[in-house]
């Protein structure tokens, strides 16, 4: 546990790390919307590219708010289920004890 804790602290672990595998879904979606961008980049005038630029920075800091939203919440759902599990004055029922 103290290595975890050492790990976070000196910042060896980022949560929102991951690695794309080749070929998988996420790997072929991405490549489908930096394609995307790439043709509608080539379509607009200077004007569009500035506010799909715009559009595309937006995005990433609302996903990048939401995930962090999501890891904060699923953090605290674990430490609750951990304190739970730890509860040993927790009604068991093979005691009859309610």
């Amino acid at each position: 546990m103290r290595k975890t804790l050492e790990d976070l602290y000196y910042g060896n672990i980022t949560p929102c790390e991951q690695q794309m595998t080749p070929g998988s879904e996420l790997k072929r979606a991405v490549e489908r919307v930096a394609k995307c961008e790439e043709q509608l980049m080539e379509l607009l005038n200077e004007d569009g590219q500035y506010v799909l630029t715009r559009l595309i920075r937006s995005q990433h800091e609302i996903n990048s708010i939401t995930a962090t939203e999501n890891f904060i919440l699923g953090s605290r759902l674990g430490v609750r289920l951990v304190a739970e599990c730890m509860d040993e004055d927790d009604s068991d029922i093979r005691n009859g004890s309610e």
